[in-house]
């Protein structure tokens, strides 16, 4: 029988564009929460590849001042407020997770076993997703909402410079937290029947 819980927590788990600065936790259980589904995740051959950074504060401010600045360069002026007003939503959160992947541990593991090595980017990637969804769904159960954002190509080399971080370190995704200001819309669903085929 299916665990309800868990299945409550995934329920639980929406994309949350409407935040601000609140929190129901302190930034120090946030910091433990993080840090302990990270130790838990999984990864391929256990490599621990996955990387996060978490930015509170005017580091947090300094992350979406960045991803603004690339996405001028690219929007037409006359078209940039709705850009604009996106990205001031999530600089409204309480903070900001980043996700990388450690590619000198994934570059080693495809010499260490060739016959895998097409394979390790892969695996890095879904690895890195469920670590963004285990830490999305326990951000939803302590009543803070989040989404995913992928501005990774834009802001990589400004982001790495900016916080200091390893040159190896390849960013995936940018998650946006804070209180609640807005339900999120309805979800749709496909019909199981298109998604799920059982043979016995």
């Amino acid at each position: 029988m299916a665990n309800k819980k868990f299945l409550e927590l995934v329920r639980n788990r929406r994309s949350i564009y409407g935040l601000d600065s609140s929190s129901p936790i302190s930034d120090e259980v946030i910091v433990e929460l993080i840090s302990s589904i990270q130790r838990e995740a999984p990864s391929a051959f256990n490599c621990q590849s996955q990387r996060v950074v978490l930015l509170f504060g005017a580091r947090h401010q300094q992350l979406w001042n960045i991803v603004k600045d690339a996405l001028r360069k690219i929007v037409p002026a006359t078209q940039f407020k709705p850009t604009e007003d996106k990205i001031d939503s999530f600089a409204a959160g309480r903070g900001t997770l980043l996700f990388f992947d450690d590619t000198e541990v994934t570059t080693d593991l495809g010499n260490e076993y060739p016959t895998y090595r097409a394979n390790f980017p892969i695996w890095a990637e879904q690895s890195n997703g469920m670590l963004q969804f285990a830490i999305w769904c326990q951000l939803a159960e302590v009543g803070l909402g989040a989404s995913l954002q992928h501005y990774s190509n834009l802001i990589e080399a400004e982001v790495t410079k900016a916080f200091d971080l390893p040159s190896s370190w390849r960013l995936i995704a940018q998650m946006p937290f804070g209180g609640i200001t807005a339900a999120p819309r309805a979800k749709d669903y496909l019909p199981m029947a298109e998604r799920l085929r059982i043979f016995h």
